[in-house]
């Protein structure tokens, strides 16, 4: 099945070509889109010479800092056009290892999203400070709770999404970005039926460069979760 990996960066110089260079090496036919948000830090510069180099890494160029869920869309939008069977999403940062795109893959033959979780059985995070995990692992506690979204790690960004279930969504609906972003779109399958499997990853926390996340993402996600509800399964 012909297959992409979306990237998005900002300020990721010190990891994205060493992230290509671990894709390669997995030997399966990954293709790359690096959507670099005019990163000052020279990535755009970095993912072009990548491009140039190997074949099977493209590149978007946007303006400016326009947020995750954003350019995720955008890639989306891409793999549609370009007629890819399967899409991945992952981090720049290392904290998605490429050794797990494997078992995602495996899974994809099966499921129409298969969540890379920490909060399963083998999962786990490594090097993470203690306020920190039990932010994240509060968060994902709450939204299954109100939601009754059936998965533990409904944050989480190291996802597989089958074509078909990007064209029944429409992403110019989409209502969120940052953890928000990655809510929103699991609840959304949910709500439409399609199936959800989550396989176990270890996430390591970034060795290089600065972490994205904000207040603001985490209050947007705090309140996502009672929009969906009043709005339903949306489109």
């Amino acid at each position: 099945m012909k297959s992409i990996i979306i990237i998005p960066t900002y300020n990721e110089k010190e990891n994205i070509e060493k992230l290509i260079e671990e894709i390669r090496k997995l030997n399966r036919d990954f293709h790359v889109l690096i959507i670099d948000d005019n990163s000052p830090d020279s990535t755009g510069r970095i993912a072009d010479r990548l491009a140039g180099k190997h074949s099977e890494v493209s590149v978007i160029h946007r303006r400016g800092k326009l947020g995750l869920g954003t350019a995720y869309i955008t890639g989306f939008k891409y793999a549609l056009e370009n007629n890819y069977d399967l899409v991945f999403t992952m981090d720049a940062d290392f904290s998605h290892q490429p050794k797990f795109l494997i078992d995602l893959l495996e899974k994809a033959k099966e499921y129409d999203l298969v969540i890379g979780s920490r909060y399963i059985k083998d999962g786990g995070i490594q090097n993470w400070p203690l306020h920190r995990l039990i932010l994240s692992q509060g968060a994902n506690i709450y939204v299954r709770m109100v939601t009754r979204l059936p998965i533990f790690d409904s944050t989480g960004g190291f996802n597989c999404y089958r074509r078909e279930v990007l064209e029944k969504i429409a992403l110019h609906t989409i209502i969120s970005d940052g953890y928000a972003f990655q809510i929103e779109m699991k609840y959304r399958l949910w709500k439409k039926g399609f199936s959800l499997k989550e396989v176990p990853v270890t996430f390591i926390d970034r060795a290089r460069g600065a972490s994205k996340i904000s207040k603001k993402i985490i209050f947007q996600a705090f309140f996502l979760v009672w929009k969906l509800l009043c709005r339903g399964s949306i489109h």
